[in-house]
């Protein structure tokens, strides 16, 4: 069975917001149904299919073409199947998903996989800021799965960040890791000001030296076993991570931050 199909037909002024176009929504729906289903953009309400020309019929697997970047809430608290953009994606790109993927061939706006409790994401160019964090005014992140991204991303990546893996081939901006409750961060490429602010556990992976607060203690260098075990359980990736080159297991670790409890860490390879 063929993925369903919808291609953009006109870029709109306004932002448009896609959650209703997820696959457990539309499953038992038909073409004609789901081009009358009605989707905010700006102040109005337009049918899909004043937006898009629907093609296909699978709904456990939804194809969106010519997308840019005013398409907001793709994959919202996706449940089961998989969504592929291709082109650009906006803000809330796969919040709050429990299951399923989300392939992005194109960067993302703010707040991207934030409040994802499983599943997995990959955006195959740059990500906005809070990637995998949490909305204003709330205090967990990131619950679980995965996010991977090929570019880079912006500020506070991992924000709250709760459970689950966010691993960035790129670089990222200031504020990576702040406040962190638990999970893994791992950065290929340089890493902004602020690095770790206020985190509480966790860990931060890094190929770069970072520029870290003085609440962030020396512990030395370590040849950890649970590395290569980590770097392993990325082989089935479409990612420079899963390469054999990039593993490694002895760092430099640094303890912090120790204006909150102290208990997460940042390993930088040696």
């Amino acid at each position: 069975m063929s993925a369903l199909t919808l291609t953009l037909k006109t870029r709109p002024d306004q932002r448009v917001d896609m959650s209703p176009l997820v696959c457990q929504k539309l499953e038992n729906l038909d073409p004609a149904q789901i081009g009358a289903i009605k989707l905010h953009c700006g102040k109005k309400k337009l049918r899909v299919d004043e937006l898009f020309t629907i093609s296909g019929f699978d709904t456990k697997h939804i194809l969106i073409k010519n997308s840019f970047a005013k398409l907001d809430y793709i994959g919202k608290d996706l449940e089961d199947g998989i969504i592929h953009v291709e082109g650009d994606a906006g803000a809330y790109c796969g919040m709050g998903m429990k299951s399923g993927v989300i392939k992005v061939f194109g960067n993302t706006g703010l707040y991207a996989g934030c409040e994802m409790k499983k599943g997995q994401l990959e955006i195959d160019g740059n990500a906005g800021d809070f990637l995998g964090g949490a909305l204003a005014g709330n205090k967990m992140g990131m619950k679980g799965g995965l996010i991977l991204v090929k570019g880079n991303a912006g500020d506070r990546v991992g924000d709250h960040l709760r459970r689950g893996t966010i691993l960035i081939e790129g670089n990222v901006g200031d504020y990576c890791g702040s406040r962190m409750i638990a999970g893994t961060i791992a950065v290929m490429g340089h890493t902004g000001k602020f690095l770790g602010h206020s985190m509480r556990r966790g860990t931060l992976l890094l190929w770069n030296t970072p520029k870290l607060s003085a609440s962030f203690n020396d512990c030395g260098s370590h040849t950890l076993a649970f590395l290569p075990m980590l770097f392993n359980s990325f082989k089935g990736l479409n990612s420079r991570f899963a390469e054999n080159e990039i593993a490694f297991n002895r760092v430099q670790r640094y303890a912090g931050d120790m204006a909150e409890i102290g208990r997460g860490e940042v390993l930088i390879k040696i």
